[in-house]
């Protein structure tokens, strides 16, 4: 199996790369703290004004950028920052305090561990689960393998001369060691020692933020992506599917501790985890924690009536 190797030409960088979504200011800047929110009826969102820094998972890009942050600041008066990158990567960030942040999404629960306690800076005392997603093989309807795609085991399909595939890193993305870790169990499964050397490879790697892209673009016949990036994007897709293995994202919400917008922050989850941002979540076809899974403690007193449980 041949692997695509990172964008080269000037051209295909800025067609490649245009799905990136980093909408936030670097961290250093200063953030003008919120404004206190108004009071709220059960079921509605506290009203406000401020900016909302939202780190969250690079599989959400879609999701976050075009369906939940419009409706969310015409419904609260909130404005949302968003920066998107993968899991490890953002909380790697807030504890070396190189990005500041109100809200963290992680792709993995784990990744919430390493903000936990005081050797870790006690970013995070808490997170929600609030919904998980099946990792798939999306591709180009238009490639050449499509039909291929259609037809045959994927671990077939990657086995095929010539074929582009891209992945994330694993050491900075959940989603690129669940990638891996599929890679390694269906070459024992099934008996294809290549894909062995290929989950080892660093060409098919790419930033979270641009797999859609590249793949729309053609640059790409499939990538590694979840099951509700595909929906979103509208991309064609075959399940990732390993026996004995669990291969799927599952998305967790905190506020971070020393948020400089704690209540454009708890607006912000009372947002996603309410019924509108739920309708979303469902809609792109995410499997829903119902009701979000609390771990730790120290939920905000504005959340604890949404998080009960």
């Amino acid at each position: 199996m041949r692997w695509m190797a990172p964008c080269a030409g000037a051209a295909v960088l800025v067609a490649g790369c245009a799905s990136s979504s980093k909408t936030t200011a670097p961290t250093t800047t200063p953030v003008t703290a919120a404004a206190a929110p108004t009071t709220t009826t059960a079921g509605s969102v506290a009203r406000g004004s401020g900016p909302v820094n939202v780190l969250y998972a690079g599989s959400l890009v879609n999701l976050m950028e075009k369906q939940i942050a419009p409706p969310f600041g015409q419904a609260t008066g909130f404005s949302f920052n968003g920066f998107s990158g993968g899991s490890t990567g953002l909380a790697s960030e807030i504890k070396g305090k190189v990005r500041q942040g109100d809200v963290f999404i992680s792709a993995a629960p784990s990744v919430n561990d390493t903000l936990e306690g005081s050797a870790n800076g006690n970013w995070v005392s808490w997170y929600a689960t609030f919904a998980d997603s099946p990792l798939v093989l999306g591709y180009n309807p238009d490639s050449k393998f499509a039909n291929d795609l259609k037809t045959k085991p994927w671990y077939q399909v990657l086995a095929e001369p010539g074929i582009l595939v891209g992945r994330t890193d694993p050491a900075t993305d959940p989603k690129g060691k669940l990638t891996v870790t599929a890679l390694q169990a269906a070459a024992q499964q099934y008996s294809e020692p290549a894909l062995t050397g290929e989950a080892a490879s660093t060409s098919n790697v790419f930033p979270e933020e641009t797999l859609v892209g590249r793949l729309q673009a053609g640059q790409l016949d499939a990538g590694f992506f979840y099951s509700s990036e595909a929906t979103a994007a509208s991309l064609p897709a075959v399940p990732v599917t390993v026996p004995g293995q669990s291969l799927k994202a599952t998305y967790t919400v905190t506020v971070l501790s020393g948020a400089p917008s704690e209540a454009g922050a708890e607006a912000f989850v009372a947002y996603l985890l309410g019924p509108r941002g739920r309708a979303v979540l469902q809609k792109d076809g995410f499997n829903l924690v119902t009701p979000p899974k609390v771990t730790g403690s120290g939920v905000p007193s504005a959340l604890s009536s949404l998080l009960a449980g």
